[in-house]
């Protein structure tokens, strides 16, 4: 990356906030991905409009991460700007029984805080990886609750650079998607409708789904969560396990023996590695049972040459 594009950064963000060749390995659940050329942490609105406004008028690569916890980054990195959100993350009551949350707060703590003030309602996202801002555009789910059921609004801003509010019914939530997936929008913030409810008995459901995650998936491994997409009418878990794909391997990229749905980083997993197992899994349900996967985890950087999932 160019001297003059760090410098026009820097006139944006501050020193510390601007990484240059920064391992994404150390922002990703997987644990792997070789290097961003930049790596920016925008603290607010204006700054961040500043960078992707940078990022449009001299057509630069880019992507914005969260808690990259839905992300494979090739091992060769990726010669652009990573815009992270870490930095927004606001997090405060919205008058009796409502949140507002910037999109780089972590589901985890939305879930405690409204806990700690006895609002029920965000209990099911309490163990999904990531950030809201995610969640947001996945429609993220689990145990019968999805971020369509308690978002009231969500702030963005367009492609264009323009700030906008878009509300629950203009959202298009649907299966792991939303009205704002694959467009170019990014996420700012969020506001939660929640109910008002006892915090010890949200305390003790929150346990519970944790026991029966901590049952169920493999989370002692780096991972990004479930792999992938549940087909209409089954489950991808059990299609690979019927596949004869428990445990299978690629070098320490593995297929859980615990959770088939899942793929794990079991010690040294390189993204090539997770991408070749990916492809492969995919190929033997497809034999076996004549359906196509689709991943769920975002693939960015480059791969195999003439490749693709």
């Amino acid at each position: 990356m160019n001297k003059e594009i760090i410098e026009h950064l820097g006139q944006i963000v501050s020193e510390e906030n601007i990484l240059l060749n920064e391992p994404m390995s150390r922002h990703t659940t997987f644990r792997t991905g070789g290097p961003a050329a930049l790596f920016v942490k925008p603290g607010d609105l204006d700054q961040l409009q500043g960078i992707m406004k940078l990022v449009r008028n001299l057509e630069l690569p880019y992507f914005v991460v969260g808690n990259g916890s839905n992300l494979l980054v090739s091992d060769k990195g990726f010669d652009g700007i990573v815009v992270s959100l870490e930095r927004f993350c606001e997090l405060r009551l919205e008058g009796e029984s409502s949140i507002y949350a910037e999109s780089g707060v972590l589901n985890s703590a939305i879930a405690s805080f409204a806990r700690d003030n006895s609002l029920t309602g965000f209990e099911f996202a309490a163990g999904i990886p990531g950030t809201i801002g995610g969640a947001m555009i996945m429609n993220a789910g689990a145990y019968d609750g999805e971020m369509k059921l308690i978002t009231r609004e969500v702030t963005v801003l367009d492609p264009k650079g323009e700030v906008m509010t878009i509300s629950n019914e203009n959202m298009e939530f649907g299966y792991r998607t939303s009205a704002i997936k694959g467009r170019g929008h990014i996420v700012l913030s969020v506001i939660l409708d929640l109910a008002k409810g006892d915090s010890e008995a949200i305390s003790e459901r929150m346990k519970e789904l944790a026991l029966k995650r901590k049952e169920k998936q493999p989370l002692e491994y780096p991972s990004a969560g479930s792999t992938f997409k549940r087909p209409q009418g089954n489950f991808a878990g059990k299609l690979i396990e019927e596949a004869g794909l428990r445990g299978f391997s690629v070098g320490d990229a593995c297929v859980s023996e615990k959770h088939c749905g899942f793929v794990v980083n079991k010690g040294n997993a390189t993204s090539a590695q997770v991408y070749e197992l990916i492809g492969k899994v995919r190929e033997r349900v497809f034999e076996n049972s004549g359906i196509m996967l689709e991943p769920e985890v975002i693939m960015v950087g480059d791969f195999q040459e003439g490749a693709s999932l």
